[in-house]
């Protein structure tokens, strides 16, 4: 005799079991899904580790540049004092804890002021310097801070070449001594080649130190770290002549106007620039790209 409850019993049953088979594949799919949008993300950050990646602090009219490849890190100046706690909690929330390098292109107050902060708390393995002493406070609390640290800094001559994971780094120092704007002539010229691309940092060489470097270097620059914040300079034209970057950074404050005649030199050679003043700047290099972000 048919049992119409038992069957339809069986039969809620069996759609109960249906369902909660359905909501298990989805559970799983879900999670699927979400494994594989975590190893894309894992697998993205790792490769951006691997690429050289530069940082532009937004630094007013100062220079604070961190770079940084396969977990290793370097600076190129420090910017004013007024900085440090913002380059401190940077280095933090990016548990950067050793620099391979810092570098001093020169000693004026918004390229050594947050370097014995900086110092003081993040292990430094090498220090290079210019070869022209300019005395201030900062100078001063920055000799104290290296020597409490054993810190014997380099003063390269001409082209020192530095490994820098796999990125080769060339540090040019002054031979010279200059009558004129001794301190920023005296900076430091840092260059990087990473793959196909070539960056050019010029600290705040001025016309006699930029004339000497381009006497003796012939090199194309797909990026230029723009001399001096951006000043007028006779030599600037000369130097993106010579070098012909596609981009440029100026580190800059609100003071100079969007038509200064570098600004408008830079748009007569097709450079896409970026203001410092406008927030911070990223720019990643892959091979053959740069990839710019404010």
């Amino acid at each position: 005799m048919y049992n119409y409850h038992r069957e339809n019993k069986k039969y809620k049953e069996v759609i109960i079991m249906k369902n909660n088979i359905k909501n298990i594949l989805i559970v799983i799919v879900l999670i699927v899904i979400l494994i594989v949008i975590a190893s894309f993300s894992i697998l993205r950050k790792e490769k951006e580790k691997d690429l050289l990646k530069i940082y532009f602090f937004k630094a007013g009219k100062a220079d604070a540049i961190l770079i940084s490849k396969n977990d290793k890190y370097m600076m190129i100046d420090t910017g004013e004092s007024s900085l440090s706690d913002e380059i401190l909690t940077y280095f933090r929330n990016n548990n950067i804890n050793k620099l391979e390098y810092l570098i001093i292109t020169h000693f004026d107050k918004d390229h050594v002021g947050s370097a014995s902060e900086i110092i003081d708390n993040i292990d430094v393995k090498n220090i290079y310097q210019t070869n022209t002493i300019k005395e201030s406070a900062y100078y001063k609390r920055y000799i104290e801070s290296i020597n409490k640290k054993s810190i014997k800094p380099i003063i390269p001559e001409g082209d020192q070449e530095v490994q820098f994971t796999d990125t080769k780094l060339v540090i040019n120092g002054s031979n010279n001594l200059y009558e004129k704007n001794e301190s920023n002539n005296s900076s430091l010229i840092v260059s990087l080649s990473d793959n196909n691309n070539k960056f050019l940092f010029m600290g705040d060489a001025q016309n006699a130190r930029i004339n000497d470097y381009l006497s003796t270097h012939k090199e194309k620059y797909d990026f230029l770290k723009v001399p001096y914040h951006g000043n007028k300079l006779k030599r600037n034209e000369e130097l993106i002549d010579s070098i012909q970057p596609k981009y440029a950074v100026i580190t800059s404050s609100k003071e100079e106007p969007e038509s200064n005649e570098t600004i408008q030199m830079l748009k007569k050679h097709n450079v896409k620039y970026y203001l410092t003043r406008n927030g911070a700047i990223s720019v990643l290099s892959s091979d053959g790209k740069i990839r710019i972000k404010q």
